[in-house]
């Protein structure tokens, strides 16, 4: 249902808000603004886009490249085994030359969206790879598309 007025239409769609605004009498800009944690559900019931989401930086897909064969990217650890611990956030952030809140923001978005697994330890943290979950996804993707 789209209610629409001189400079202002509002389509409702489930859970979400479609704006659309005019910029000239010809002429209209849509602007999508779903909101960050909001869900859409199709009649497949493809509902969880955060691993989407989270593999739309390349940022985070070189973290996610490098994480999949750590010795080859990595300096060896004295805390922490690369394949059951993973790698500390301190070497990712220093192999990205990015600040550590940025780092830590990637990383955080790659954990919650299932795709990294975290284990702290002796006040670090270190993050893997979560293969299951790679692959679940990449399925999922494949077989929507």
């Amino acid at each position: 249902m789209i209610n629409s007025g001189t400079s202002r239409a509002t389509a409702k769609c489930p859970g979400n808000r479609l704006h659309v605004d005019s910029v000239d009498k010809g002429m209209c800009a849509i602007y999508l603004a779903f909101m960050r944690n909001s869900k859409i559900t199709n009649s497949d019931g493809f509902t969880n886009l955060k691993p989407l989401k989270a593999v739309a930086s390349p940022v985070r897909l070189t973290i996610l490249d490098c994480l999949k064969h750590p010795a080859d990217h990595f300096p060896p650890q004295v805390d922490g085994s690369f394949k059951t611990d993973g790698v500390c956030a301190d070497f990712i952030r220093g192999k990205l030359g990015i600040a550590a809140a940025t780092a830590s923001r990637h990383l955080t978005l790659l954990t919650d969206a299932g795709l990294l697994v975290a284990k702290r330890k002796k006040g670090w943290t270190f993050y893997r790879r979560d293969e299951a979950a790679i692959q679940r996804f990449t399925q999922q993707l494949q077989s929507r598309l």
